[in-house]
């Protein structure tokens, strides 16, 4: 009977178990606030390009299709950001925990 590998030892720990799941589940909720809105836009400009051709000022060349096409942009950005922090603090603790106990 052999010792178990490192990685058997990981893949067993329900901590991993549950690392992975936290870690899907939040990418995928994230990747569908940034995707849905993005796509929603694309479709409307495509079908609907009236809806956005609104200029924002008399005379001016800003249509209101601008300002939301940024707030999806910055709003990509700033949830990159939260991903990364809340990677960087709770998964990567979770991950040290499932390596320590993995190396015992």
């Amino acid at each position: 009977m052999s010792l178990p590998s490192i990685q058997e030892k990981i893949r067993g720990n329900p901590k991993f178990a549950e690392l992975v799941g936290k870690r899907t589940r939040f990418a995928i909720i994230l990747s569908l606030v940034v995707l849905l809105p993005y796509y929603t836009f694309m479709f409307f400009v495509s079908t609907q390009p009236q809806l956005f051709a609104t200029k924002l000022t008399e005379g001016g060349i800003v249509t209101i299709g601008w300002p939301i096409a940024a707030l999806i942009i910055i709003g990509g950005w700033l949830l990159t950001g939260v991903y990364v922090s809340r990677a960087n603090g709770e998964f990567d603790s979770i991950t040290a925990e499932v390596l320590k106990e993995a190396r015992k």
